[in-house]
């Protein structure tokens, strides 16, 4: 079976998004099954923001020493293992446990096949960074849109994530295997590698747009479900299709995103994005029907679709530092807060209502369309 390098890269964004999918899809589940509101849930989940943070910040030398295809491996189908026993956990606290394992394979994965799509992309000589996230959403939206039958059918949360566990174990084994890893970039990373990812002034805006598209990223997938529960009382079908929205659009606009950005560059694209984000944000706070969310649910998908992977690009090609520590440093800021979400946002639920949770994520919307300007050095890289 021939499959290209980046398309190998592409089926690893996919089967880690089907696990992560299918478990954020059963949250309701696992809050009844543990006997916590939301505000609890949050903090429970926040065990993989943690382990991620950690590895994030630590682990790109060893990402840089494995090499891709072996990271590959462990993190694929480690963090997978990881949250199929997640519903065998009887109480938070092991649940915390297991999530903080799955985040510090989790920051490794993020670091790897980020730095491994860049030099993909170097080798091409065109982009395929938003077509490998999309892949990421395309994942989300199958197991997102499988999960709301497997819910409505009343199909057990262990037997759900068991059976996702078996086929990531399966097609991560036979895709991964061929995989070979790409040549840096060159000229772009003759600086020591370094042990510790920390963000730089120069990064720092970068980060604050990376933040903005993981916010909203984290408050479609995580919440999408209990939000339709809630507030409008929807059957499990129904209330899994917020979710479907998000990931479907979301994928939707990343697969086919990168042409896009060649011929406009990536200023305006992300303009452009961040500003439906805002739209999709006030569409689910103010809806007054099912229909207003999940068309919300769908601006918030399309919204953050491509503005991670830009800043993911621009700060792989920046070279101040090794492409590994500040791909590393800038999911630090963006990747955690995916992470952080969901107690961020529970608090704000639980104390001032769901719809307010949504509300809230717009101030941050507004600080990432003030940092668009640090994209134009991705553009003088792809130009040169």
């Amino acid at each position: 079976m021939h499959i290209q390098p980046q398309q190998r890269i592409y089926i690893c964004f996919f089967l880690f998004a089907v696990s992560m999918g299918a478990t954020l899809s059963r949250l309701p589940d696992l809050q009844d099954a543990l006997q916590i509101d939301k505000w609890e849930l949050g903090l429970t989940l926040i065990g993989a923001a943690i382990g991620a943070l950690l590895s994030l910040t630590f682990s790109s030398p060893l990402v840089a020493r494995l090499g891709a295809r072996t990271t590959a491996f462990i993190t694929v189908l480690g963090t997978s293992a990881l949250l199929a026993l997640v519903p065998w956990m009887t109480a938070a606290p092991f649940v915390f446990g297991l999530l903080f394992l799955e985040g510090l394979l989790a920051g490794a994965l993020e670091i790897n096949l980020n730095v491994e799509i860049d030099r993909i992309e170097a080798q091409l000589g065109r982009g395929v960074m938003n077509r490998a996230h999309g892949f990421w959403s395309l994942g989300f939206f199958v197991t997102a849109l499988v999960s709301a039958a497997v819910r409505q059918a009343g199909i057990s949360m262990q037997l759900h994530l068991a059976l996702t566990f078996t086929f990531v174990l399966v097609a991560g084994a036979a895709v991964i295997g061929g995989m070979r890893n790409a040549p840096a970039r060159p000229n772009l990373e003759h600086v020591d590698t370094g042990h510790i990812a920390l963000p730089t002034a120069g990064l720092m805006p970068l980060c604050a747009i990376g933040i903005a598209a993981f916010l909203v990223e984290g408050a479609g997938i995580d919440w999408s479900a209990i939000y339709m529960r809630d507030v409008f009382h929807s059957e499990p079908f129904i209330g899994g299709l917020g979710l479907t929205m998000f990931t479907f659009f979301m994928a939707l606009a990343r697969l086919f995103a990168d042409p896009f950005v060649d011929r406009f560059g990536s200023r305006p694209v992300a303009i452009i994005l961040l500003l439906i984000s805002g739209a999709g944000l006030c569409a689910v706070s103010l809806a007054p029907h099912e229909n207003i969310a999940l068309f919300g649910f769908a601006l918030m998908g399309v919204g953050c679709s491509a503005v991670y992977p830009l800043a993911v690009s621009a700060a792989a090609q920046r070279v101040d530092r090794a492409a590994h520590v500040n791909v590393a440093a800038l999911g630090q800021m963006a990747f955690v807060v995916f992470f952080l979400a969901p107690p961020l946002l529970g608090f704000v639920a639980e104390y001032a209502g769901i719809r307010t949770s949504y509300f809230v994520c717009l101030p941050i919307i507004l600080t990432a369309l003030l940092c668009v300007r640090s994209l134009s050095f991705q553009q003088k890289v792809l130009t040169a």
